[in-house]
């Protein structure tokens, strides 16, 4: 079970000084006070006043320890200090951003007031928190975390596959640019057999959404196909996929585009976790309730652009938009 500390009070460091000043013995201001010896010797190094010019005023003085501590314990409350600051990290949220997003974003660009996703986290479910439903602009909406299910799979078999544990080093580890994975997202019986192909590049998290009308195979390569040509080739190698039927036409990609492609493991969508991840992120504008007639081009080019402007963590907080650009710009550069 674990303990609480409770910081010391302001008529607890008023006695403090009284007895400092009297040279009490540490040990017996601690019985007095009924705390640990190892609690007045921190008060008093951490609230001591030193003055560089005056330092006959140096020593602990309760009214500065006290002013002292309760300026460290603000440094916890940023989002109730600064107004502007809590209104901005909401807005971001709105957008999807997390708050490991935001706090990375705002070291990236320097601000001169920043929090920690932690911060962020603790002040949604602390009190002032809770009273105003921040928990409600967190990406999963919860009032509390919660650990994941798993995914239930009824896969049928594809042949004449290749397997992803023959696929290069370099596109494993993410060392070479354009490569994707891919996936599809279902939405309640009652809508009818629409869904949405996710389509993510590797290295840089780039995410593309395009809409079919049924599971059917061959159209969905086409689709995929018409989404990836306008691309030059070394933008478009090759894509991962998992066992589900509506991939088993892959082989028109490689007569289409010349993309290879690899599938992984049967029950094993956490080999294409990048994919995986992004789709969680649709989710938040994409719910499985989404009527069909929601999906328009312009809908989804809107989810992708929001997608793809938020600033990822394992790209140093660019965006992928940002990163995808850069590589295309280097794969120009090449050609010319």
């Amino acid at each position: 079970m674990g303990t609480h500390y409770c910081h010391l009070k302001l008529d607890e460091r008023r006695k403090l000084a009284k007895w400092l000043e009297a040279k009490m013995p540490i040990s017996e201001i601690a019985d007095r006070l009924g705390r640990d010896p190892s609690t007045i010797y921190r008060d008093i190094k951490r609230n001591r006043y030193t003055d560089g010019e005056l330092p006959e005023l140096n020593g602990y003085h309760a009214l500065v320890a006290q002013e002292k501590y309760e300026q460290r314990r603000a440094i916890h409350r940023k989002m109730i200090i600064h107004p502007d600051l809590k209104a901005a990290i909401e807005d971001r949220l709105k957008a999807g951003w997390s708050p490991e997003q935001i706090a990375g974003r705002m070291r990236l660009e320097r601000h001169p007031i920043r929090v920690s996703h932690e911060t962020i986290y603790r002040f949604a479910y602390s009190k002032d928190g809770r009273e105003e439903q921040f928990y409600r602009h967190l990406p999963e909406h919860r009032r509390r975390r919660r650990p994941r299910g798993y995914r239930k799979h009824n896969r049928a078999h594809i042949f004449d596959i290749q397997s992803l544990s023959h696929r290069p080093e370099r596109v494993s580890e993410r060392f070479e640019f354009g490569h994707w994975e891919c996936d599809l997202m279902m939405f309640r019986k009652e809508h009818g057999k629409v869904n949405v192909t996710s389509l993510v590049e590797r290295v840089s998290r780039y995410a593309v959404v395009i809409r079919n009308e049924d599971r059917q195979s061959k159209p969905i390569m086409e689709s995929l196909i018409n989404g990836l040509v306008p691309l030059p080739a070394a933008a478009r190698k090759s894509i991962t996929f998992d066992r589900g039927t509506e991939f088993s036409a892959w082989k028109y990609l490689k007569a289409g585009i010349g993309a290879d492609a690899w599938f992984c493991d049967p029950q094993a969508p956490y080999q294409k976790g990048t994919v995986e991840n992004t789709n969680s992120r649709l989710r938040r504008y994409l719910p499985r309730s989404t009527a069909p007639t929601a999906l328009t081009n312009r809908y989804l080019r809107s989810i992708c652009h929001r997608l793809n402007a938020t600033p990822r963590k394992c790209l140093g907080y660019r965006t992928p938009a940002e990163v995808f650009e850069s590589n295309l710009m280097e794969i120009q550069k090449r050609l010319e």
